[in-house]
């Protein structure tokens, strides 16, 4: 059975005609002849949208009954019996009601797509898991309802409905968004002109990335390895060498003078595994190039310039910026080097030569170590001084033999003496046994000099076979001895890593493994000459008193005391210095972002405040006003009943607006710790009347029971009604008539407890942590089990007190809210 196949419709912000574009799809779909059902469209009472289902087949929508309220789903059996060639299958990342089969309604859609039905949705930029915490940032607004990224770059097609913010917010403004009385906090709070700008912006950029990602699959498809300049993207090959952070920095003002281009730097290690980069200075390099917004990506392979250039061609990158060469210019002339293959067979890449100070200076020479021990050469030079004389003497006391034979055996000689000592060894013997041939087995003997022409040339041929069979020898021994190192190296950091993966605190786990491996006394992190980490003892804070000094950069220094460090470690030591480095910043970056983690929640507490001003305070101003316009007025006579009902209804908007106005200012106070709590012994017998009689009517349904023998709390009594007015208020908007809400008082291990049980809806679970967060009320989908200000403050003021409130469930359906207070002692 073929796959269905997968069309969203993504917008910047709910409003944009996400579900109108759809619609509109499926009845051109219709008309072509295809079969459409409408499984599930919200229409949020637009009537534009309402209009547009006409002339389509709906299914009726599953009715699921949970915690005794019933809510509308998609019928996804029914879907699958009908079994259309295309389903209209709203809002994606839904939550459905628990009960469902799926928990998410993105899931019912890959059952369809599985079954072969091919499926049209809505969603919005903010409900993308990748997005959701950046949209919160901007618009202060959490949504909890997310769909992977993953799902959505899997459909066929994403059309992008855009729509200007001003077009938008005209839109919202005219009534074709929300309903009349939330149009002036939507314009004031989440639909301002900077969140709505910011929220196309990334609603285009993610789409750009989904575009580019069919590209590339559309190129790797048909073989294309041309580039196509649809992006800018410009990569740095880096080698580990100085000039690094200088050609980094260069691709970095290149990118960044086209708007959306994209750094990418790039190291190739050849794939013998043994002539590798400093890895401390690729680190430092790596950490730059992301701190420019870049990426850093490790490639392997033989021929340097084609391994980059097939990187290059396959991210689709229009420019590439090398180093120019630091050879010598007589190596520049002995091969063209990699930048100028790289520029010979870049094609239509263009290539930055940039230049740089060590360019053109010839590369600094280093001391290779030695193939082979000490006393392994030693062996060798003494095989040649007493060997060769040793091995003479035989061939002239023995058999004669042809000089054809002797040249053999001599060649053989050289071979073992190059197994046994390497290259020195093997050179003196090779230059040796030319001249003990020459003398004791070339005509004329004796004499240094050959008579036959073709004696010569076996000579030659002799001392050319030593030479390059000694050479062959010696570089197999240092080959086979990087390679041992190399595999110590790898071993030591693949212990480090994970010792500092296990570790709660990668700095330290770092420092502590990088002391014991190499065992150091202690290991000194300093930050600017202050110690910033630190293990082992005893420590150092100046590098006068450290046995080794590894310098990050400027300001970051690895000290560590109790034995010089050997040469052939110090690389590896110097790799885990700047993983050390990297570790830091991330350990500070964090901390600055658990500090600006208050700041960022009191800034989002000051919109919702503004939010509150603006929409929860205008309901009862316009009440009260209107009462008092209206006794005012000359045009209109009232008889006494009217007056009564008109001042009754202001004083209910004013009773209201001051219940309001305190919460508000409450609320502030918590946010600035100012809020002043006296704590007195009280009784909940005392409290609960007064709480029942500022709701006044509605409080005389709430049903009580209150022991005789409950202790006594130790709280504000103010406060404490304050949070029972709340939580009581809260739980008769919920409750159903038949089944008024109950307040039960029970003490136990030094706790009270005081319930308030309602009968409604209830809200999931999973939801329960949400109902504590202040003005949730915007969105595509209006929130029917969403609280504002009423359940934020009372927790507040409940802990303000000592004690803790929690939801809990209601048996037989609806939610518990559960005071807990200290009794008095």
């Amino acid at each position: 059975m073929a796959r269905g196949e997968l069309r969203i419709y993504l917008g910047a912000a709910p409003g944009v005609g996400k579900t109108y574009a759809m619609l509109e799809e499926a009845h051109r779909r219709a008309e072509r002849g295809t079969d459409v059902v409408v499984a599930f469209v919200e229409t949020h009472g637009r009537k534009h949208t309402t209009a547009m289902i006409g002339g389509l087949e709906v299914l009726a929508r599953k009715r699921v009954t949970y915690r005794g309220a019933e809510f509308g789903e998609m019928d996804l059996d029914a879907v699958l019996a009908r079994r259309p060639e295309l389903a209209v299958v709203d809002e994606l990342a839904h939550t459905n009601v628990p009960g469902s089969r799926n928990a998410k309604r993105w899931q019912d859609v890959q059952a369809l797509l599985a079954a072969g039905i091919s499926v049209l949705t809505t969603v919005n930029v903010q409900h993308l898991e990748s997005l959701n915490d950046v949209v919160a940032r901007i618009t202060g607004a959490q949504q909890r309802e997310t769909v992977p990224d993953a799902v959505v770059r899997a459909a066929e097609q994403v059309e992008l409905v855009d729509m200007t913010p001003e077009a938008l917010r005209r839109r919202m403004a005219h009534g074709n968004i929300y309903q009349p009385e939330k149009i002036d906090a939507a314009l004031g709070n989440y639909f301002r002109t900077g969140n709505l700008t910011a929220l196309r912006e990334l609603a285009l950029l993610w789409l750009a990335d989904k575009v580019d990602d069919q590209l590339g699959k559309y190129r790797a498809q048909h073989g294309i390895d041309k580039t196509w300049e649809t992006r800018e993207r410009v990569v740095v090959a880096l080698t580990g060498g100085p000039e690094g952070e200088t050609l980094i920095r260069r691709a970095a003002r290149i990118a960044a003078r086209t708007k959306g281009a994209d750094l990418l730097a790039v190291h190739v290690a050849r794939n013998d595994g043994l002539a590798g980069a400093d890895p401390a200075r690729l680190a430092r390099q790596r950490v730059l190039v992301e701190s420019l917004g870049g990426t850093y990506h490790h490639v392997v392979g033989s021929d340097v310039p084609q391994a980059l250039l097939e990187f290059a061609r396959a991210v689709n990158a229009t420019q590439v910026v090398l180093g120019a060469s630091s050879r010598g210019r007589f190596a520049q002339i002995l091969s063209a080097g990699v930048g100028a293959t790289t520029i010979a067979r870049s094609g239509t890449i263009d290539v930055h030569l940039v230049t740089h100070e060590r360019a053109n200076q010839g590369r600094r020479r280093t001391r290779m170590p030695a193939a082979l021990s000490r006393g392994r050469r030693l062996a060798g030079f003494a095989a040649v001084l007493i060997g060769l004389p040793a091995l003479t003497a035989l061939l002239k006391v023995g058999p004669s033999l042809s000089l054809t034979n002797d040249i053999l055996v001599f060649l053989a000689a050289v071979v073992g003496i190059a197994l046994l000592g390497g290259l020195g060894p093997a050179l003196l013997a090779a230059v040796a046994g030319s001249l003990l041939l020459n003398w004791f087995f070339t005509a004329p003997i004796g004499r240094f000099t050959i008579a036959e022409g073709d004696n010569l040339l076996a000579l030659a041929i002799f001392v050319v076979v030593a030479l390059a069979v000694s050479w062959v020898v010696d570089t197999a021994a240092r080959k086979t001895r990087q390679a041992a190192a190399a595999q110590a190296d790898a071993s030591t950091l693949a212990t480090v890593a994970g010792g500092v993966l296990r570790g709660e605190r990668p700095l330290i786990a770092l420092l502590e493994r990088l002391r014991e491996t190499f065992g150091f006394d202690s290991a000194t992190l300093l930050d600017g000459g202050e110690v910033a980490a630190e293990t082992g003892a005893p420590g150092c804070s100046r590098a006068a008193d450290a046995d080794v000094e590894v310098r990050v950069d400027d300001d970051v220094v690895l000290l560590l005391r109790g034995h010089p460090l050997e040469a052939s470690d110090r690389r590896i030591v110097e790799a885990f210095a700047a993983q050390a480095a990297v570790a830091l910043r991330q350990e500070r970056l964090s901390a600055e972002a658990a500090a600006a983690k208050p700041l960022a929640e009191a800034d989002r507490m000051r919109t919702a405040l503004l939010a509150a001003v603006s929409h929860d305070l205008r309901t009862p101003l316009a009440s009260a006003k209107a009462a008092v316009a209206g006794l005012r007025s000359d045009e209109v006579h009232f008889d006494e009943a009217d007056r009564k009902e008109l001042l009754a209804t202001a004083e209910e908007s004013l009773d209201r607006l001051d219940r309001l106005v305190a919460n508000l200012l409450d609320m502030s106070r918590l946010q600035a710790g100012a809020l002043g709590v006296n704590a007195v012994d009280v009784g909940a017998e005392e409290v609960i009347p007064r709480a029942l009689d500022d709701l006044g009517a509605d409080g005389r349904r709430v049903r009580l029971h209150v022991p005789d023998d409950v202790p006594s709390v130790r709280a504000d009594p103010g406060l404490l009604e304050r949070v029972l007015v709340n939580l009581v208020a809260n739980a008769l908007r919920y409750s159903p008539a038949d089944r008024p809400p109950a307040i039960t008082v029970s003490g136990h291990g030094g706790v009270l407890e005081l319930r308030v049980i309602d009968h409604g809806p209830g809200i999931p679970p999973d939801r329960w942590d949400d109902v504590f967060l202040p003005f949730q009320r915007l969105g595509d989908r209006y929130n029917h089990t969403g609280v504002g200000l009423g359940l934020a403050l009372s927790r507040g003021l409940t802990e303000a007190m000592g004690g803790t409130l929690t939801p809990d469930e209601t048996p037989g359906g609806g939610l518990t809210m559960v005071l807990a207070l200290p009794v008095s002692t």
